[in-house]
């Protein structure tokens, strides 16, 4: 079986036109690339179908993924902006405008190094972002991560909490606020994102989008968090992380 419990109908799947994806631990597999996930996003493109990745991952990475890889857009650092590429020529939109959101930025760091201490650090990729604070997270227990969020959210920030990161910034966005507006920028109402739109996520950083697109769809290694989530996806995967979003292609493309 391809999905846990009741999986979609064709129906369900016939018109989607756009598959918006997180990366880390979505669409890779113990921080790799699998070769079946890479070949089902270019199986998806290949068939007219849409990519957008949304991640909380750097400006850094995200230039990448818009030069590199078979998508038409990158959202990264939790909706801060979004990158497309047309062959060398990589355009950014940010949410507010670079230098605003460069100076909020500059500040929040300023505000969050007395809050790590000697217990958390800045993730290895900060100097690579453009609009938000990345702490890493990984081999840290989950109430104490938990801790920090709520001690970040005092002060005023936004926090959202991703297999790998604790991301962070100040302003009103998030993966779903950015995704709507580049959306709707191509032309898609109401109906057309409740039809046409599906997202594919694994943690709790993610839940946003979960609640906002009716056909949602989470990897097998969202399980340990689910009951943390106020909206769960509709369907979710027998495989793990790219496994299970190459699992999804296939059904998209009824394979």
């Amino acid at each position: 079986m391809t999905f846990i419990g009741q999986g979609p109908s064709p129906q369900d799947l016939s018109a989607i036109r756009y598959v918006l994806t997180d990366i880390d631990d979505t669409l890779t597999t113990d921080g790799k690339l699998l070769p079946q996930t890479y070949q089902a996003m270019w199986d998806l493109r290949d068939a007219g179908i849409e990519l957008v990745t949304v991640t909380g991952g750097s400006a850094g990475w995200c230039e990448h993924i818009a030069r590199a890889w078979p998508v038409a857009a990158a959202i990264g650092e939790s909706g801060a902006f979004v990158m497309s590429a047309e062959r060398n020529r990589v355009a950014v939109e940010y949410w507010e405008g670079e230098a605003i959101q460069a100076e909020r930025q500059a500040t929040h760091v300023a505000a969050l190094r007395p809050l790590l201490a000697d217990r958390f650090r800045f993730a290895h990729d900060q100097r690579f972002r453009l609009a938000d604070v990345a702490v890493d997270i990984v081999g840290h227990d989950r109430a104490e991560v938990d801790q920090l969020a709520a001690r970040i959210r005092a002060l005023g920030g936004s926090a959202a909490i991703s297999s790998v990161h604790l991301n962070t910034w100040i302003g009103r966005y998030d993966k779903q606020t950015m995704s709507e507006r580049l959306l709707r920028r191509l032309g898609l109402g109401d109906v057309e994102l409740a039809e046409q739109v599906c997202f594919v996520g694994d943690s709790r950083n993610d839940s946003p989008m979960f609640a906002h697109f009716p056909k949602s769809f989470g990897v097998a290694n969202i399980l340990p968090v689910i009951d943390d989530l106020p909206k769960k996806p509709r369907w979710i995967t027998q495989a793990p992380a790219g496994k299970g979003f190459a699992a999804i292609a296939q059904a998209i493309l009824g394979r």
